[in-house]
């Protein structure tokens, strides 16, 4: 089985889910992009538009996404995006612990599959995520995203090195537009790690 079906047969089991928080949605996000993505993009969970449409980053915050990816040369179809989560919460409201527990084997599957040589946790939930699954919990626990967004951490596994950038989720700029200064200049970080 090559990459792609066996991210197809995980969006299976995603969309089979039964769980309340998957009764309560439209659609599951289960995720998109290339199976052989070098760079994968991680957000919490599904908004409205991502609920309605089955597609992640498809809002406000994925026309962000679009035109900070552009600004470094990527497309969509160059990278893989996803959530820790891939249903949406009620009124779009924080995942839970249980929720991430729940949903994070869905995505711990996705990444084993693609073996990206870089992944970009958007947002607090995933960066949390993320950087504990890794071990890289700086003296017993995970900064907010304030404090590091836009540093690089590295792991050493099977693959090689794996580069884990955490960013600023990028609706924080449909609230706060000078955020966006913020994120165009972490995804030029992102670029030089890519060109590395």
């Amino acid at each position: 089985m090559d990459k792609r079906e066996k991210l197809k047969e995980i969006e299976e089991r995603v969309r089979n889910i039964d769980t309340s928080l998957a009764k309560q949605s439209n659609n599951p996000v289960s995720g998109e992009g290339n199976s052989w993505a070098e760079v994968v993009f991680i957000g919490e969970a599904p908004g409205f538009n991502e609920d309605k449409q089955g597609r992640p980053f498809v809002g406000r915050a994925g026309k962000i996404l679009d035109e900070l990816l552009e600004s470094v040369n990527l497309k969509r179809e160059d990278i893989f995006i996803t959530n820790i989560v891939k249903h949406r919460p009620p009124g779009n409201r924080n995942p839970t612990n249980e929720e991430i527990k729940s949903c994070s084997p869905y995505l711990n599957e996705q990444l084993d599959v693609i073996k990206p040589k870089v992944i970009c946790c958007l947002g607090n939930f995933s960066s949390k995520y993320i950087l504990e699954k890794y071990g890289l919990t700086q003296g017993g626990g995970v900064k907010g995203i304030t404090k590091i967004h836009g540093q690089v951490f590295k792991i050493s596994n099977l693959t090689g090195i794996v580069k884990i950038i955490p960013l600023f989720h990028p609706a924080v700029a449909t609230y706060d537009p000078r955020k966006l200064d913020t994120l165009k200049k972490d995804f030029q970080i992102l670029k030089e790690e890519i060109g590395k």
